[in-house]
């Protein structure tokens, strides 16, 4: 950070203290250009992808690890890195004692949570290489193929693409996405991540495959990520050390949870007026994580109809969340573009998906089968200050 960048991050508009200065630096789902604390893993994917230094395509990769471990921080930025240095995108930088590579190596990065079918993979990859705008209307698979095939040439014109988030509800599996890319043969690398460990996943496309594990962050490395991350987003002086030590312990080595903690504890100082994060506002902000919660860029990859049940949902008492019937009669308004009985099954929906979970409430008065009370899985006050959806 320059020392422009220091003045501006300390001036108050309208002379209002605010806290929360810079939403992009603490929402677990942004990404910095150079992730901190993950070093020993970013040299192990270089080792896989080392061949592309002498113009040759790598091996195919699968990256596994926890949530929140920085799997998506790292191959992000990674491939941009990449693809500045080496790739498509500027002057090539090559080593003394590297001859130049002959060939034209591009390196893609997919959210598979934006692309959960074969068209949207295709499109997202053609649209990546290519400088004019790929439709999305009038074409099918197969001619996209045809189009991306056109693009690419065996020992000359080569796609490293990396898809994101496989294996999760409602994205691709890794079979699925290696049967999209299996008509390009070696002109097409695909480097998978996901959280399941390769043994567990059902596709022989991986016996072959490099694989790169992703630990959870050690507690002095999260403090470390913490610290860089509330420098751009918190006020000077938010937050102690020994606070974010505090929110490393108790996020257990998950770097998704102990932003979205450290993100809503300042929301809720902000709320309460004050000019730093006191112990309350800590506890609070913690409270405001679900434990084992689901990751906050699923819930913000769901249709906004669905993102807007969640934020009526939010809004409900806990006597009209008691049952899936009771909160669907009271998200039904005017305010929500879906009829009642779409809402209810909507919220089985996220429901199965383990977006919100449904707890059995014991009710004597109650006949039949017991009700199920709705309690969100993701960071609530984060998702409410980002969603476009919530008022």
């Amino acid at each position: 950070m320059n020392i422009e960048e220091r003045i501006q991050r300390r001036r108050r508009p309208d002379h209002e203290p605010r806290l929360v200065r810079k939403s992009d630096a603490l929402t677990p789902t942004a990404h910095p250009a150079d992730p901190t604390g993950r070093a020993l893993v970013i040299e192990r994917l270089l080792d896989v992808l080392d061949p592309v230094f002498d113009g040759q395509p790598p091996a195919d990769c699968y990256v596994w690890g926890p949530k929140g471990a920085g799997k998506s921080a790292v191959i992000r930025a990674l491939f941009v890195h990449l693809d500045r240095v080496i790739g498509r995108a500027a002057e090539r930088i090559y080593t003394t004692t590297r001859a130049e590579p002959t060939a034209d190596i591009a390196f893609v990065y997919v959210d598979g949570r934006a692309a959960k079918t074969g068209f949207a993979l295709l499109h997202a990859v053609l649209s990546s290489l290519s400088s004019d705008p790929v439709p999305k209307k009038g074409v099918g698979t197969d001619a996209l193929r045809a189009q991306l095939r056109d693009r690419l040439a065996p020992d000359s014109r080569y796609a490293v693409v990396a898809v994101d988030h496989v294996e999760e509800p409602k994205t691709l599996s890794v079979q699925a996405v290696y049967e999209q890319f299996d008509a390009f043969g070696s002109s097409v690398t695909p480097v998978l991540s996901g959280r399941s460990p390769p043994d567990e996943i059902e596709a022989d496309c991986l016996t072959e495959a490099r694989t790169v594990r992703f630990g959870s962050y050690r507690q002095h490395m999260l403090v470390e990520t913490l610290a860089v991350r509330q420098t751009d987003g918190l006020s000077s002086s938010a937050v102690t050390h020994e606070q974010l030590r505090q929110l490393a312990a108790w996020a257990n080595g998950d770097a998704h949870d102990a932003l979205a903690a450290l993100f809503s504890a300042g929301l809720i100082a902000d709320e309460n007026g004050h000019e730093r994060i006191t112990p309350a506002d800590l506890s609070a902000g913690m409270d405001a994580v679900p434990h084992s919660c689901v990751s906050l860029g699923r819930v913000l990859a769901l249709p906004e109809s669905r993102q807007q049940v969640l934020c009526r949902l939010l809004a409900l008492s806990d006597a009209d969340r008691r049952s899936v019937g009771t909160a669907a009669d009271a998200i039904a308004d005017e305010r929500v573009d879906l009829s009642r009985a779409t809402i209810e099954r909507v919220l089985y929906e996220l429901a199965e998906v383990g977006v919100v979970r449904r707890l059995k409430v014991d009710d004597p008065s109650q006949t039949g089968r017991p009700p199920s009370r709705l309690e969100p899985r993701f960071p609530t006050l984060v998702f409410s200050h980002l969603a476009a959806a919530c008022p």
